[in-house]
Order: C-alpha cells, then structure tokens, then sequence
C-alpha cells in the first residue's frame, strides 16, 4: 500500500492494505516525525486491531519510545488524554467502516490532529524507510534505550471523570430515560458506565463486540435499531455512537433521528442564549444543511465554512478562537472542553440542554428545518480537482432555477476518482432532478 493520509488518517482493508509490516514502519517513522518519549495507544474492537497495534507499537519501542497502552478505548480518550499529559498518541480505528478495514490516526502533542505538513513530512519519512530498511541499524537505541510497554486498560476514567466535571458540573440529568447503541464498538465498555449513574433509567443496544460486528447495521451509521427500541421502551431519547465514538448522532421520542446539523444548531443555540458561544459563531462544513445556515442567521449567530473533515472544522475553531463546530454526521467539537470530536461528550450535551429545558428533543432540534438533500456520487475516469470550474455554466443554471430557497455543491473526492454531487432544494423532487442533471454534466466532462 502506497501510504497517503485521507481526512482522518490511514485506511485500509486490514492485512491487505492495512499491514503489520507498514504499521510497524508508520510507528518508527511517527517516533521520528512527531517525537515524544511517551505514547499512548488505544483501538476499537476490530479482529485486526491487536495485531496491527503491535506492529505499530512495536515500531515505536525500536525508536526508544515508551508505550502506554490503553486497550479498547475511544477515540476521543486517546486524544484527551493526550492532551493532558501533552505527548502523543495514536489509535487503530477505521471509525465508522466495516470491521475488515481498520486504520491508523495520530494525535499530536496536546491532543491536536495532525496537519498536512506533519502528514506529508511522516508519508516521506515512510517512503525513505520502506525503500532502504537498513540503512540505520547502527543509529538505532540498544540495550537499555529500547522502548518499553506497559499496558493502562483504566486510564479512561480520567477522560470520563473529565466530561462530567466540565458539563455537568456535579448536577445529575433529571428524570431522563435513555436508550444508547454503542455499535459494538469502543463505547461498549465505557458509555453505560458514565451515563448509568446519571440518568432515571439506561438501556444499552449493541455492546457486546466479537472482533467482526462493529458497526454492523447499529451504530450512527445504522440507527433503525435505536430507533424501534426508543420508541418501544417510552423513552426520552437515544444516542448512537460510531465505532470509536467519536461521532453520535440522537434520536427523538417519536423516533425520528436528529443529525450533527440539528445537534449543532440546538447546542448553538443553547450556548448563545447563555452568553456562552465565543464570538458568536459556529463552524461547520460545505456539507451542512442550507436549514442550518438560515436558522443561525435568523438568531444571530455567524456560520463560519470550512472544507469536509474535522480537522478542517477544528483549525476554524482554533484559528478564529471559537468554542463550537462538527459535520452533519454527528462530528461535534466542544473546543472549550476537547480538542477533537466526541460522541460521549456530545450526547452529555445534548442530555443537559434538555434536563435543564425541560423541553423534548424533538422541540430543540425543531430549531432549524432540513431542506430536503440529494448527494450523488459520479465516477470520473481521472480525478480532476478543477472539475467544478468546467461544469459552472450548469451549476449556475441550477442557482439560478433555485434561487434564494438552495445550494449546489460540486466537490471532488479528495482521496478517489469520484465527484460528489450536492443539491438543496425546497422540494426533494426538485432537488433530485438538478442532482440528476449536474451528474450528468459532470460525468460527461470527466470521462
């Protein structure tokens, strides 16, 4: 495998793509990139992910690194915790992918993603190592100077104890009977247990992972289980985590799902009324709902536009000094209290807005109303970074048909030869005959 970064580190099918063998030049390369004398490595429940973190581990230790493994954590544990003890960390995840691929992501020192020039600067180091191996034996630590493991499968309780205190600050939330889907996967161990003392009553859906069925119709990506049983338990609310909970989408008491938008826009909201919002402004992605857009603008609240990724959301956040931004798909990043998206985080937030409203979820997501949304994927013989440009005429035909009432967003792939076609519109038959024609367009000027 050809090592490139995507918007969310290295992906691939395990053991295929994915090897032990690059894994363990990704670790050396990231001990020599990134420094640090002290790691932390965690992973979800995927088959693939001792092996491939020993492999990574393993690498690390050859540079002299130590290594503090965590076990089966979430993603955002890793990067608090990171952050607390500001060194790096790294976790073996493929999030919300299935289980036969799995990946690699790295925290920089203070819990930070990477940039794209530590990402080009560890692509290059992986490329020197992997083409002369042995070009370094006599430089590398010996003896008492190899790296060491040792393993802190409780260390997470620091970062749970960490988001009670920061968002609940000791109060409890209410009478609220909940229903959680931890997708078998990284929550399963922790989720129930930080949100078991805090509710009147907590039903757990899909926390009981074998290695293959993360994300296995359950999960954010898959929330038609959660939503039968929310409504078969009379329950207040439910929440859906990814596979390695950084991400969560809800769901109401009638059953409906509330996206990363509405979550968004309820939890702007929340913190805007409360003088709480710094500087007034949300950052989201281009994909984001055109309902989202209008619903801040009519409370006064700044949308601030960044590329698709997190990363991207997170480098607004920090370089315009805001406190709140995510993705439609339930990427939500409280920076005041975490330096990446996370789902445990999110889904307290999301519980406290409504213990201390009293008011449902179904009313504080109501707060902004989905335009009807049609995304379609076009396969393009070569991927063409200006391809936007050569189809403009018929993208402004489409404005022009739309007006004030949607949005068109043509965005290629940044990682495969495919164009992603996006269409907002009043009516969803309107929006899927432009999308329709826009593909069109765009795979007749990619072929």
């Amino acid at each position: 495998m050809t090592l490139k970064f995507g918007t969310d580190g290295v992906r691939g099918v395990a053991n295929s793509e994915l090897t032990p063998e690059l894994a363990l030049v990704l670790g050396r390369a990231a001990a020599r990139v990134l420094g640090g004398s002290r790691w932390l490595v965690g992973r979800d429940t995927r088959r693939s992910g001792p092996f491939l973190q020993a492999a990574l581990t393993a690498g690390l230790a050859s540079e002299g690194v130590e290594v503090i493994d965590l076990g089966v954590v979430p993603t955002p544990a890793v990067a608090f915790l990171s952050s607390a003890d500001d060194g790096p960390g790294a976790v073996i995840s493929a999030s919300h992918n299935p289980f036969a691929d799995n990946g690699i992501k790295f925290f920089a020192e203070g819990g930070r993603k990477l940039s794209d020039e530590t990402e080009a600067a560890l692509e290059a180091e992986v490329d020197r190592l992997r083409a002369d191996p042995w070009n370094d034996l006599a430089e590398r630590p010996v003896g008492a100077a190899v790296g060491t493991l040792r393993s802190e499968p409780a260390e997470w309780s620091r970062w749970a104890d960490h988001l009670s205190t920061e968002v609940l600050n000791g109060r409890g939330l209410g009478d609220l009977d909940v229903v959680i889907d931890c997708a078998n996967g990284a929550s399963s161990q922790v989720a129930a247990a930080v949100l078991r003392p805090l509710v009147r009553r907590l039903d757990v859906l899909n926390c009981e992972p074998d290695g293959t069925n993360i994300n296995l119709d359950c999960g954010s990506n898959h929330p038609e289980q959660l939503r039968q049983a929310v409504v078969l338990a009379g329950a207040h609310v439910g929440l859906a985590f990814d596979g390695d909970a950084d991400r969560v989408v809800a769901v109401d008491a009638a059953g409906s799902v509330v996206d990363g938008d509405q979550i968004i826009a309820l939890c702007a909201v929340d913190l805007h009324e409360r003088g709480m919002l710094a500087k007034d402004s949300v950052a989201v992605t281009v994909m984001t709902n055109l309902g989202f857009r209008l619903a801040m603008q009519e409370r006064g609240i700044t949308v601030v536009e960044t590329a698709v990724g997190d990363r991207y959301v997170l480098e607004a956040l920090d370089d315009q000094g805001l406190s709140l931004g995510g993705e439609q798909s339930g990427h939500v990043i409280f920076r005041d209290v975490a330096s990446t998206g996370d789902g445990l985080l999110t889904g307290l937030m999301v519980l406290d807005v409504m213990a201390r409203t009293g008011q449902p979820l179904r009313e504080l997501a109501g707060i902004m109303t989905r335009l009807p949304q049609v995304l379609l994927n076009v396969k393009v013989a070569h991927r063409n970074p200006a391809i936007a440009d050569v189809v403009a005429d018929d993208v402004k035909r489409a404005e022009v048909e739309l007006g004030e009432l949607g949005r068109v967003l043509i965005r290629p792939s940044g990682t495969e030869p495919v164009v992603r076609v996006m269409v907002e519109a009043p009516t969803h038959d309107l929006a899927h005959t432009l999308a329709t024609r826009l593909a069109t367009a765009v795979e007749q000027a990619g072929s």
